[in-house]
């Protein structure tokens, strides 16, 4: 049941965080993990796996909120255009980090537990009760933030507005908390919090960002939980990670929208 909650707050946290940073960037390609939030999940997860200092999930949630807190600074300081090209250098730094990280582990059984983490199987390996509650409490306090901003980010979207630079850190920092939710305990889920979003958009030509909520939350969840029906039921014998599994089954539904776009 704990696996099934997560497969749900995944679908519902990616695309609801993806659609709100390509509203706050007013920009399609706008996505939670450009920032280095994935990067950073991935690494402070090698960290705690590989020496043992803290479990899994705790090591994630350290790495990920550091990296929220150096965004939510850099955001106050530069454009939106500077922002992302900051991000991704920034991810590709954390990134480095943890591939040193990972190579040097001192055993095959840990690298394994890491791949398996970072292969976002919803096993929850090494998930304590303390983790569900801090992932759920984060979870909570983006969503709410997502809904209370919802009006301001359809507006700043539409060109109707102009968001302070501290008011898109405050809503940043809400994002990457909701994102959070979900990577530290399943692990960095590709495509969903990108593809999603656009998807939703596609279909729906209403700037109102609610309805992409919705859209988008219902698109995920169910893309998710057919992807871990078919990772658990259909793998013929084999072992499918989730973000893989999920990125072959939903491209070809992108490239036909697109194509009929």
């Amino acid at each position: 049941m704990l696996s099934l909650l997560y497969v749900i707050l995944s679908g519902i946290a990616l695309p609801v965080g993806g659609i709100q940073m390509q509203y706050l960037w007013r920009n399609q390609l706008g996505d939670v993990y450009s920032l280095g939030l994935g990067s950073a999940a991935c690494l402070g997860a090698a960290a705690a796996t590989m020496t043992g200092w803290c479990s899994l999930t705790v090591g994630s949630f350290i790495c990920t909120l550091i990296c929220t807190l150096v965004c939510f600074f850099v955001t106050l300081r530069v454009s939106t255009q500077n922002l992302i090209t900051f991000g991704i250098l920034f991810g590709t730094f954390i990134g480095s980090l943890g591939t040193i990280v990972v190579t040097n582990a001192p055993n095959g059984d840990l690298l394994k537990q890491y791949y398996l983490w970072g292969a976002a199987n919803f096993e929850l390996e090494g998930v304590t009760t303390w983790d569900v509650i801090f992932s759920l409490s984060l979870f909570a306090a983006g969503l709410l933030v997502a809904f209370k901003a919802a009006k301001t980010l359809t507006a700043h979207f539409s060109g109707e507005i102009e968001l302070s630079n501290l008011k898109k850190a405050l809503l940043l920092l809400a994002i990457m908390f909701l994102v959070t939710s979900s990577v530290s305990i399943c692990g960095p889920i590709g495509f969903i919090s990108l593809g999603v979003p656009n998807l939703s958009r596609i279909l729906c030509k209403s700037n109102d960002i609610r309805r992409h909520y919705l859209i988008s939350s219902c698109m995920g969840v169910g893309l998710l939980l057919v992807t871990y029906l078919v990772v658990n039921y259909v793998n013929f014998g084999i072992y499918l990670p989730i973000s893989a599994t999920m990125a072959i089954i939903a491209l070809p539904l992108m490239a036909i929208l697109f194509i009929r776009k």
